[in-house]
């Protein structure tokens, strides 16, 4: 009789949970299918590009355009700078984050949660309203047309530092002072209990991060001059030209910008769920 109770319950259960996976599976398609459509452009032959309803994968699939970006722009020099940037980036993002979020949440400091809802206010601001402070600081630093002109500004952000403020006030305040009682400095509180138990958060700001800047356009378009620095958001634009654009060429350029940040996101997706598990909660 459980058996068979059993049995039955299951289906029950898959037909309550039907419209969730349904939802799910829509909201999937949306998210997947601006990348599909790029992608058939790209691999697409055929002269008629904006065909509606437009196939996922053109009967006349081939792979010449993106030859044809190897060929039209010096895809590897901006390669090089988007890797540069956005490697720095993260890294800077990651120090600063955690070391402006540990006193936020382990110190005890009279004005503490003034700052901490100052720092938080700044996430109600457009990033486009610092441009200007940003530029002349960049300028009179003698930093401007330079890679690190692009990322010293980007380092400090409301949203690592709340993330990292998150996952310290979860590790229990009894291990810090039992560290403390063993004689433990702040900073070895800091460098050898908080930050390896914050793993997890940290790879999810990284890779938060590390999408962001290597997508990122107009602050380093508006900091660089020289093409030779131009990361691959902002060189791929040399496939627009002045009088004709190859859509295909486009879209095959789109695609190669993407593939770098997808391989990352597959390689640390294990990390990055169990951070974004642990923010939730």
């Amino acid at each position: 009789m459980t058996a068979i109770a059993l049995n039955h319950a299951a289906p029950r259960k898959l037909l309550r949970r039907l419209p969730d996976y349904l939802l799910l599976l829509a909201l999937s398609f949306a998210c997947v299918y601006p990348f599909l459509w790029t992608l058939g452009i790209a691999v697409g032959n055929g002269e008629q590009v904006f065909d509606f309803p437009s196939p996922l994968w053109p009967k006349d699939a081939g792979w010449r355009h993106f030859a044809a970006v190897w060929d039209a722009i010096p895809l590897g020099r901006f390669f090089w700078n988007s890797l540069w940037i956005s490697g720095l980036t993260t890294l800077g993002t990651l120090a600063v984050s955690a070391l402006a979020a540990f006193p936020l949440a382990k110190l005890r400091f009279r004005g503490r949660q003034a700052v901490f809802y100052a720092i938080i206010a700044t996430l109600l601001l457009p990033s486009e309203i610092n441009f200007i402070s940003n530029y002349v600081t960049i300028s009179r630093l003698g930093l401007d047309d330079s890679r690190l002109g692009v990322v010293l500004p980007s380092i400090a952000g409301a949203f690592g530092i709340y993330l990292m403020k998150h996952a310290f006030e979860e590790i229990p305040d009894e291990i810090v002072d039992a560290a403390r009682m063993d004689g433990a400095s702040d900073w070895q509180v800091f460098r050898r209990i908080c930050l390896p138990l914050s793993l997890p958060y940290l790879a999810t700001l990284g890779i938060f991060t590390l999408v962001w800047s290597w997508n990122v356009y107009v602050w380093p378009s508006v900091v660089l001059k020289t093409p030779d620095l131009y990361p691959l958001s902002v060189g791929v634009l040399y496939l627009k030209g002045a009088f004709a654009t190859s859509t295909r060429m486009v879209a095959a350029g789109a695609v190669l910008t993407i593939l770098p940040v997808l391989a990352v996101f597959a390689l640390c997706q294990r990390y990055f769920m169990r951070g974004m598990d642990g923010a939730v909660k």
